[in-house]
């Protein structure tokens, strides 16, 4: 069986074989490319196309700069958290991971079910064909851009960056560094030419800042709700903790830059941007930062299209590289296909899961209901990392002699939970048949996981079947299980 002969190949070769040596992922990620990974993860096509979301619930220029900063703040209390987590269970997986330290299979599960089948293929087809749209963009200034050319080019996006990701991590993180540089020039151009209209006196929509202002507390909530998933990303980095060097000092050093570098850009975007676009236009659901750059930048402007394409394919990477690792840990934990937790022998990288990664994503390409089903689910992310959260409470009280080397003061748990709780149950109260249609997809989970998890005793000739799949797969790809596995048992 694959299983056994893959695990029997290896308990043979990492007695023999140095650590450097043995078939695993290597720790390749510095500091610099965790900063990348966290910004670039964040920084999407949201703050260069639209802030309207948190300026519509808002209602005024003042409370929705406001918001980006408390937004900011929060991601902040939220990934210092994520610091001590990540240092303590020091797992790729991020969420996942935690939930099944502390909760178990079941519940680790079904977050693993929602986020590899739906959020992540999902959010990778959609932001692929954001950066088709721009880049077709010009082409067909007048009309129209005609939908099989953009879902061609979205697929070409994908398949380049999920050979990157299959050939080398090194490969992977230099594109991540790259089109994250760019993004923060694009946004880096625009703050400095805010501030240049700020001296030349261009405050007239700063005159009365909090006219308009939103009275109702329940739709200025909203305005926050949508401010932090401009923020959705922070926690990227401790999805491949395991790959990080020296994680206990680079985990929270990369955090604290990424988020407080975050923060600024887009609190002084939205800024720069008021000093020429005015909230009327912003509240039309016109591109912002293209509107900001033809206004300003003459024959120039052509620019902006052109940088959020950039950071659309740099989004598009870290999704990928992230999930695989999800992905991969999944499988490693019995809960995803064996194959999927096995290392390519030459490349050192997780191939198969880059590639069901890949594959999942072109699926969802050819369908038009992707923002429906994000929609549907997403208010599992604050239900997931508000649980992942109470595990560092949990493990306060279960484990008080755990090492760890970044600890909380417990006050930041104790807000984030809360806070997360009220995120959970504010779309419950406003969008309840969203909200319900998404517990429905993650029930769907629950016979997928009694069927291939917990039933242990399948019939043989189902088992064989699967491990004759799976040896054939690594025949192809040129995979086994990573030998570290082996190596802490022997």
């Amino acid at each position: 069986m694959s299983a056994e002969n893959g695990n029997t190949k290896q308990g043979s070769t990492s007695s023999h074989s140095s650590e450097d040596d043995a078939v695993n992922l290597k720790p390749k990620i510095s500091l610099l490319n965790g900063v990348t990974i966290i910004v670039g993860s964040i920084i999407g096509s949201g703050i260069f196309v639209s802030p309207k979301g948190v300026l519509e619930n808002a209602g005024s220029v003042g409370l929705s700069l406001i918001i980006w900063v408390m937004c900011g703040l929060f991601s902040m209390i939220g990934a210092y958290c994520y610091a001590e987590l990540g240092t303590s269970i020091m797992k790729s997986g991020a969420d996942y991971a935690y939930i099944y330290e502390a909760y178990g299979p079941f519940l680790a599960f079904l977050r693993l079910w929602v986020e590899c089948m739906i959020v992540r293929p999902c959010s990778q087809a959609i932001v692929a064909l954001t950066f088709s749209y721009y880049v077709v963009e010009p082409l067909f200034p007048d009309c129209e851009q005609p939908d099989v050319a953009v879902r061609l080019l979205a697929v070409v996006c994908i398949l380049i960056l999920t050979f990157i990701n299959c050939y080398d991590v090194k490969w992977a993180t230099r594109v991540q560094d790259l089109f994250t540089y760019a993004k923060l020039l694009a946004l880096g151009l625009i703050i400095i030419t805010g501030m240049v209209q700020l001296c030349r006196g261009e405050t007239e929509y700063f005159q009365d800042p909090f006219e308009h202002t939103e009275t109702n507390i329940a739709k200025a909530t909203l305005g926050f709700y949508s401010g932090l998933f401009a923020y959705n990303g922070w926690n990227y980095l401790n999805y491949v903790i395991e790959e990080l060097k020296d994680p206990v000092k680079n985990c929270p050093k990369a955090i604290w830059i990424s988020i407080s570098l975050v923060t600024l850009v887009y609190t002084f975007a939205n800024v720069a941007y008021f000093t020429t676009v005015s909230r009327t236009e912003i509240l039309s659901g016109a591109a912002v930062a293209v509107m900001f750059s033809q206004r300003l930048y003459s024959f120039m402007w052509v620019i902006m299209p052109i940088f959020v394409s950039l950071s659309t394919f740099g989004g598009v990477n870290g999704i990928l590289f992230t999930s695989s690792r999800l992905f991969y840990v999944g499988a490693r934990e019995g809960h995803m296909p064996q194959i999927l937790s096995m290392v390519q022998i030459n490349r050192l990288t997780p191939m198969p899961a880059c590639l069901f990664m890949g594959l999942l994503s072109l699926v969802y390409l050819t369908s038009s209901d992707m923002y429906a089903l994000i929609n549907y689910v997403s208010f599992v992310n604050w239900l997931a990392i508000g649980l992942s959260v109470t595990v560092l409470l949990y493990f306060r009280y279960t484990r008080p002699n755990m090492n760890r080397p970044v600890k909380v003061a417990i006050i930041w748990p104790i807000i984030y939970v809360v806070m997360s709780a009220i995120l959970v149950l504010l779309p419950m109260y406003s969008s309840p048949a969203e909200t319900g249609f998404g517990c429905l997809i993650i029930a769907t989970g629950i016979p997928v996981y009694l069927v291939f998890v917990y039933w242990e005793n399948k019939p043989k000739s189902i088992t064989d079947f699967l491990d004759r799949v799976t040896l054939a797969l690594q025949k192809l790809i040129m995979c086994i299980p990573e030998e570290a596995v082996e190596k802490k048992t022997t």
